[in-house]
């Protein structure tokens, strides 16, 4: 890699380059330095990356003129994976964020294909920044609240106030522009402020508290909203302290009314249950009455295909509950769980796991074969997140009827459906995970996975899936007995 005489010198002597960031989440700048430094090959451990407010004395005597790659140095090469979650990573908290993403960039010089190494520790920990800037900015998404307050020519002007954990308040000013394109807000926050008056954003340091507004007169009317809305009979503490955190509430006029709500759940839903206007008809009490409401249902159009509802089979009281996608087209021409060819193959693995089928309840989270006519054959299609949330309603009531101490979900829908939100099954697999109701939640491959693999791709998934087998059949019997 060609470099100046004077840059060689430099690396040569053991130059320390200290890269000042104009601002924290400036990616383009480390970018356009990153590359640079590449270029003329200073290896990451001969490089300080600086944010505003960090410790810049510590490299007092590090060279802060910046080498200049020779006119034929070689491009820099990056993946475009490593630059969606370097995006992302940049706006992190973490003060080794920028240098965590130099020491990715230049190991993708001698191996492009690095960031495919799930193992690789840097890897995962840019996942996980990536992971968290995205949680974060859904977070500002969906709780920012405005206020009304006067602006000085007597308008109407909406400010709000959010503390986010990561840099992300510029990152996510267009979403906000895009939405509320036609109101004059601010949102204030203490790592620095936007402001659209309808045609120009502007920004601003960080706020404090204090300087947002504490109410305003619409609030009463967006409370009497919200409590109006709220559905008891959907109503999952668990997962709504997991999407919307107690941190939050403050700044959440909603926030408030929640505890009520909570308290009141039971006796609202018994009293829209008797009025006849809860969401779905009130929770069947036996598998018979489950049976006979899944096949008149009609709230998602998969139940408006040529096609019949599949029911769950087993004892009332199993242990173990094994719950897969959705019935496949002989499942739904015979009315029965797992009969196909992914269903032979399921019980093949259950007797070799040593667990008995006729002792196991076995269902689907959709209850309806979702497919696409093509000339006389159905090709089956995957269910979307709204079927499968949709469906919860059934498989929950089949849950609260059944009791199983285990439950196995195979598949990532399947999964959704128990835990109402997509997982991956390479990260949960081998490990319970608790569900509300104090029954776990165990996750494999779907055996239609298996059906689709061949040679050495399908025995290492064979093995993982009867380890899963057998890992879950040891636990049923600890907590059976």
């Amino acid at each position: 890699m060609a470099r100046t005489q004077r840059d060689l010198q430099g690396v040569k002597l053991g130059t320390y380059y200290v890269v000042q960031l104009p601002e924290p989440d400036d990616f383009a700048f480390w970018r356009e330095r990153a590359r640079s430094l590449v270029q003329c090959d200073v290896p990451p451990d001969r490089v300080a990356w600086v944010e505003p407010g960090g410790s810049g004395d510590l490299f007092a005597h590090g060279e802060r003129r910046f080498p200049v790659p020779d006119e034929n140095a070689r491009p820099v090469r990056a993946s475009r994976r490593f630059m969606q979650l370097a995006r992302n990573a940049a706006l992190h908290s973490d003060p080794e964020r920028f240098a965590l993403l130099y020491r990715v960039l230049w190991r993708l010089q001698s191996n492009p294909r690095g960031m495919e190494d799930k193992a690789d520790g840097d890897v995962r920990r840019i996942e996980e920044l990536d992971k968290a800037v995205r949680r974060d900015s859904h977070k500002m998404h969906a709780f920012v609240r405005f206020r009304q307050v006067e602006d000085g020519a007597g308008g109407e002007h909406y400010v709000a106030w959010f503390e986010p954990e990561h840099h992300i308040v510029r990152a996510n000013a267009g979403f906000f522009m895009r939405r509320f394109a036609n109101m004059n807000w601010s949102i204030l926050t203490p790592r620095g402020c936007i402001h659209w008056d309808g045609q120009t954003m502007r920004e601003s340091g960080p706020a404090r508290r204090s300087d947002a507004p504490e109410g305003d007169p619409v609030e009463d009317l967006w409370k009497s909203y919200y409590a109006s809305i709220f559905n008891p009979a959907r109503l999952k503490v668990g997962a709504m302290l997991s999407e919307m955190p107690r941190k939050y509430w403050k700044n959440m006029p909603e926030a408030e009314l929640i505890p009520e709500l909570i308290a009141g759940a039971q006796a609202r839903e018994a009293g829209m249950v008797s009025a006849g206007t809860l969401e779905f008809d009130e929770r069947p009490e036996t598998l018979e009455a489950i049976d006979k409401a899944i096949h008149q249902c009609r709230k998602c159009p998969i139940g408006e295909l040529d096609n019949q509802a599949v029911m769950g089979e087993g004892p009332k009281e199993a242990a173990l509950m094994i719950v897969g996608e959705q019935p496949g087209d002989q499942e739904d021409r015979r009315g029965k769980p797992f009969v196909g060819p992914a269903g032979q193959l399921l019980d093949d693995y259950l007797e070799r796991a040593g667990i008995e089928r006729r002792e196991t309840y076995v269902t689907n989270t959709v209850k309806h074969f979702k497919y696409v006519q093509r000339g006389k054959r159905r090709i089956h299609q995957s269910p979307g997140a709204k079927e499968i949330d949709t469906c919860r309603w059934w498989i929950e009531a089949e849950r609260a009827i059944v009791k199983p101490k285990v439950i196995l979900a195979l598949g990532a829908s399947a999964a959704r459906g128990m835990l109402g939100k997509t997982v991956s099954i390479s990260r949960v697999r081998g490990e319970p995970i608790a569900l509300e109701d104090g029954s776990e939640l165990w996750v494999t491959a779907h055996p239609s996975y298996l059906l689709r693999l061949d040679g050495d791709a399908r025995d290492k998934q064979a093995a993982l899936f009867e380890a899963d087998l057998a890992a879950v059949k040891e636990r049923v019997a600890e907590l059976s007995a």
